[in-house]
């Protein structure tokens, strides 16, 4: 892959879309420089599970490949918090941002710069990143306003404190994953029901008034969440399913749920115990 990458790319110089996804981790720093030597219209770059690459690599893009809009460097292990904090202030265009797993990389320091530099930021997967708090999601939610989807899964150390930052200030929140997320409580889905209130207050004129707001949560392994809450954020959100084949709000492991169901699911029971009534 790195001898493959570092003979073809100089041939490629208006290439916008670069997959480098591998199983086997054979990608070094070097490919690296030499992509952001000659792609300077790169676009898309794909560099997941790169286990070799140093914080060298990130550097080089920060100063070759200025028009990023969606880099994935999940799995890449090595990266710290300050070459990505020193990426955030030169690609400042990236709306799509994968560190899964970037444990080193995904601090509380690296989230505020992303929060003040990537304020066109749709997308951001932090999963199983559990060196940062409540301090960098708040970061974000400041400064990433137009966040759609958010991956916070394994993020052992936030609290309701983001939740409540995020319910408050992306209203365009779509996806919120906080599976294992156990200090979440029925504050913040509280909190995120009272946001798509607010929502409908600056979006009532819209045809698409019933697709504002989260239409995927996932809040298995949540414990400490009571079915009062998790009801009152599904009946807010007509777009989070229970029912079979639509899963959108996903509880597993969360037994004292097992009560909260979505619209449709009611309004088919409902069907199913009159149905009979009329036949007599």
């Amino acid at each position: 892959m790195n001898n493959l990458v570092l003979s073809l790319v100089p041939n490629f110089t208006i290439l916008q879309v670069l997959i480098l996804r591998q199983d086997t981790p054979e990608l070094q720093d070097n490919a690296v420089e030499t992509i952001a030597s000659y792609c300077h219209d790169l676009q898309e770059l794909d560099l997941s599970k790169s286990f070799r690459l140093t914080d060298q690599s990130l550097y080089a893009l920060a100063h070759g490949c200025l028009d990023l809009m969606n880099l994935n460097i999940s799995g890449c292990s090595a990266f710290s918090d300050m070459a990505l904090a020193y990426l955030s202030g030169f690609c400042r265009k990236l709306k799509i941002l994968n560190l899964c797993g970037c444990v080193k990389a995904a601090t509380d320091i690296a989230l505020k710069a992303i929060g003040f530099n990537f304020n066109q930021l749709q997308s951001l997967n932090l999963g199983w990143c559990d060196h940062f708090g409540d301090d960098g999601v708040k970061s974000l939610a400041y400064g990433c306003p137009d966040l759609r989807a958010l991956d916070l899964c394994g993020c052992l150390l936030i609290t309701d404190e983001s939740v409540i930052a995020l319910a408050n200030n992306c209203l365009h929140l779509k996806s919120l994953d906080l599976y294992y997320c156990q200090s979440i409580t029925d504050r913040a889905m509280y909190s995120l029901a009272q946001s798509q209130l607010k929502n409908k207050h600056e979006t009532w004129n819209s045809p698409k008034n019933m697709d504002e707001g989260l239409t995927n949560l996932n809040i298995s392994q949540c414990t400490a969440l009571t079915p009062p809450a998790v009801q009152a954020l599904c009946d807010s959100f007509p777009a989070l399913h229970t029912c079979p084949g639509r899963h959108s709000l996903i509880i597993s492991g969360c037994l004292n749920l097992t009560s909260v169901h979505c619209a449709c699911a009611v309004q088919a029971h409902r069907a199913a115990v009159v149905l009979p009534h009329l036949a007599h």
